[in-house]
């Protein structure tokens, strides 16, 4: 496993869709992801934790005419992501390995047109909320590298995270907000187009319902 692991890192060491710690691009990317990777002048949409990249890629194959960045902290994560889009010619996606309460050092500000957190660790003992990618911390960073009337989207099938994130979202100065706590029987499924994380469709096995919600965050 330990010799699978290290081929995968260095394979990704070749991609030039993989932003990470040693290359050049890595501290020089911020604010400059159209020029120096996409080439082209296109929206930017972001997949949060995205894990092995399935709505990064999947976004990316429905939508050609956007770019789709997927944010994680696991080198081998990224390998598979980057590994569908190399093999499907997605030349509208990239990975970025870091941190996600690092994210304003990789977008300036209104650099984001779109935001996905899709099934992210629900951090369920208390003493750990700060650190739920739906926490006030991490809604400021996702605020302050959005346009405005960026649009936010949070899927999970923990129903305690989901209404924590309800909770903290309502308190913040936003509109259009939606949600469901069963995806499948909600017209808000046709938001996802058949997308679905290889947890999700364990989750589901299982009989857990699919939480969903999404909203803008009111810059007026």
């Amino acid at each position: 496993m330990a010799r699978q692991k290290k081929k995968r890192f260095e394979e990704i060491v070749e991609r030039d869709i993989v932003i990470e710690p040693g290359k050049d691009v890595y501290r020089e990317i911020k604010g400059k992801w159209r020029e120096k990777v996409f080439k082209n002048n296109n929206g930017i949409t972001l997949e949060i934790a995205c894990g092995r990249g399935e709505y990064t890629t999947g976004l990316a194959a429905e939508f050609p005419n956007r770019n789709f960045i997927g944010i994680d902290v696991k080198g081998d994560r990224i390998w598979y992501g980057s590994s569908v889009a190399e093999e499907n010619g997605l030349d509208n996606v990239a990975f970025l390995r870091t941190k996600v309460h690092d994210l304003e050092l990789f977008f300036e500000e209104n650099e984001v047109e779109e935001i996905w957190i899709v099934h992210p660790d629900p951090r369920p003992k208390t003493r750990d909320a700060k650190r739920r990618l739906t926490s006030q911390r991490f809604l400021d960073i996702y605020k302050s590298i959005s346009k405005e009337n960026a649009l936010i989207r949070f899927k999970t099938d923990n129903y305690s995270l989901f209404e924590y994130s309800l909770e903290v979202i309502k308190r913040n100065g936003i509109k259009d907000l939606e949600y469901t706590f069963d995806l499948d029987q909600s017209s808000l499924k046709e938001d996802h187009f058949g997308i679905e994380t290889r947890y999700e469709k364990i989750f589901k096995e299982k009989g857990c319902l699919i939480n969903y919600l999404k909203f803008r965050f009111d810059n007026a």
